[in-house]
């Protein structure tokens, strides 16, 4: 994509985007009201951008038309589903909207279910799943026509953290002859799934690159600090804090980040991910579960 941009009534809400894709798993890393969805909803093709272009093998999307649609499976961050249907009716349902011949669907929605743990639910009125079961069960779906790409906004929400593990291999298992892009505002989601990572604020592309590449732009300002606990407030109110563990003793460890040393005990600490979010967004901390 070349200079995406996407405006409503005067409001930008992606602003020139520019990225290359390949095949393997690339993770959109957002603060909260990024126009993360608008750029995901632009690159599924079920809305037009103001300006810019996307391509695929150089050709624009919007010559391709139903070729590129073949290509794609798509989550969208609102996943609907038909309460009445069973999962297996459901994936039938869509493998037919998509064209799928009849004997291939019933084989992709019975292997589908089974790779996100579904298999024995087949039968069952989507109506009784859970979130996280809805949430598997649209995974399942976006994977019916064997894409070539795969867009996933906000997967891992309301799965709990064995069905969140299971997608992260998962993604790892399909990602070797095809793209997946996933878009979340949980850093843990990203850390070891994705191999490209873009920062995404205010609709403009911050920066890019492997997870420990951008680990370290937190380089040099992460510090942990063991201090009396009625001494760790003021520490919260003078620095970012990505963590506070309380000890015993009446003492807290906080790890946050400074410039310089913020104290004459805080002891310098290996940056990660959360920490380069942290500082990027700044107070902008993802709530997990």
């Amino acid at each position: 994509m070349s200079q995406l941009t996407k405006r409503y009534r005067g409001k930008t809400a992606v602003d020139r985007f520019s990225a290359r894709f390949q095949s393997g798993v690339y993770g959109l890393l957002r603060a909260n009201g990024s126009g993360k969805t608008t750029l995901m909803r632009m690159l599924a093709g079920v809305l037009e951008p103001t300006s810019g272009n996307i391509s695929l093998d150089g050709v624009p999307i919007r010559s391709l038309g139903e070729r590129y649609r073949a290509a794609l499976g798509y989550l969208p961050q609102s996943f609907g589903v038909y309460p009445r249907f069973t999962a297996m009716e459901f994936m039938r349902y869509l493998a037919a909207a998509k064209g799928m011949e009849k004997p291939a669907a019933e084989e992709a929605a019975r292997r589908l279910l089974a790779l996100v743990g579904l298999e024995r639910e087949g039968g069952q009125r989507v109506k009784t799943f859970s979130g996280g079961m809805k949430q598997r069960l649209g995974i399942a779906q976006a994977l019916l026509n064997d894409p070539a790409i795969l867009i996933l906004d906000e997967p891992t929400a309301g799965l709990d953290p064995r069905e969140r593990i299971r997608l992260r291999n998962l993604l790892g298992e399909i990602s070797a002859d095809r793209l997946v892009l996933l878009s979340t505002h949980i850093v843990s989601d990203l850390e070891n799934t994705a191999e490209q990572i873009l920062m995404v604020k205010n609709g403009t592309l911050l920066k890019q690159g492997t997870p420990e590449e951008l680990a370290a732009l937190a380089g040099g300002r992460v510090w942990i600090l063991t201090v009396p606990q009625e001494e760790a407030q003021g520490y919260q109110g003078r620095f970012a804090v990505s963590s506070l563990r309380r000890l015993q003793g009446g003492r807290v460890e906080l790890r946050l980040q400074a410039e310089q040393r913020p104290a004459p005990g805080a002891a310098p600490a290996e940056p990660t991910l959360e920490d380069a979010y942290l500082s990027c967004f700044g107070g902008e901390i993802a709530w997990e579960g």
